[in-house]
């Protein structure tokens, strides 16, 4: 008798050691990844360890809310992933614009939407006050990152990526150069590798420093089915005061256009300054404001639209 109940007794700690085990690996593999960053291992550790000891007292209790625990973090991840696939979105270029130069947009005269575009960031103040703007204006633009400035800001860039803004290439060290194949890649891929890695955007963007159009970026960013994204209307606010910058936007804007500024490369509080007059001139003359993907998808309907009524 006395064996007997020395084999129950090991087959139940072994029951017991084997359920914690478990318990232990499926809390690894389901907790959000920022959440384990910031919590200490060895309360987790504790966690389990509660849970085997408490096993032959209440073990249906435990288990039930072991399991509710899993579930829920389970559908927090699941969200997450929903949120990255929107972000994810919220940068693509529609197929048939990819490996173009575009310069502006082709709508349908009824629409009356422009995209703003903010260049050189992100940028430490400038791009989180620009940020801040556009969120008291409920208005999404489109950013062209440089990766070294990416990474030396990039906890600016993620905030850029949380709000929904689009983003898009602009080199990694914004130099104008003559760049063969090689040192394109070199620029180009290396900063949407960051910008992948950093925020989970994929972009299909991508805007040469400068504009210049024939020293091997937008060639080879063309060859890799990018959308060169030009634009329409230039604030030049990096030589012009606040007045003036005002001025040259609202005397180029037109439908589809779109507005060239800088969030980065340098003092930039003439952009910032003007930035909410220019918001309430071109709302006052009846504009939309949209990101450049979003532009680009309202061509894309408006082409479609023209050709089922040609049919």
């Amino acid at each position: 008798m006395t064996k007997l109940k020395l084999l129950w007794r090991r087959r139940k700690t072994l029951i017991v050691a084997l359920m914690a085990a478990t318990g232990s690996f499926l809390l690894g593999v389901t907790w959000p990844i920022n959440f384990r960053a910031n919590q200490p291992l060895q309360p987790i550790q504790a966690q389990v360890l509660a849970v085997s000891q408490s096993q032959e007292q209440q073990p249906m209790s435990n288990i039930n809310k072991f399991s509710e625990a899993i579930a829920n973090r389970v559908e927090f991840s699941q969200q997450s992933l929903a949120q990255l696939q929107a972000i994810r979105f919220q940068s693509a270029v529609p197929s048939q614009f990819q490996g173009t130069t575009i310069r502006h947009g082709k709508l349908n005269p009824q629409r009356k939407a422009i995209a703003l575009t903010f260049d050189d960031g992100p940028w430490p103040k400038t791009t989180t006050q620009i940020l801040d703007i556009l969120k008291e204006n409920n208005i999404k633009a489109t950013f062209f990152w440089v990766g070294k400035y990416l990474k030396n800001s990039p906890d600016i860039g993620k905030q850029v990526a949380a709000a929904g803004h689009a983003i898009g290439n602009h080199t990694w060290s914004h130099e104008y150069l003559q760049y063969n194949e090689d040192g394109a890649a070199r620029e180009i891929d290396r900063t949407s590798s960051l910008i992948e890695e950093l925020t989970g955007i994929q972009t299909s963007m991508f805007r040469p420093p400068g504009g210049i159009l024939n020293n091997g970026l937008a060639a080879y960013a063309q060859k890799k089915n990018y959308a060169v994204v030009m634009w329409s209307a230039d604030s030049f606010d990096w030589r012009t005061l606040t007045e003036s910058l005002i001025d040259n936007v609202m005397r180029q804007a037109n439908s589809g256009g779109i507005v060239l500024m800088h969030d980065g490369g340098g003092n930039r509080a003439r952009t910032v300054k003007a930035l909410p007059e220019i918001i309430a001139r071109l709302r006052k003359e009846g504009y939309s404001f949209v990101t450049v993907p979003e532009l680009l998808q309202m061509q894309e309907q408006d082409l479609q639209q023209q050709e089922t009524a040609q049919k």
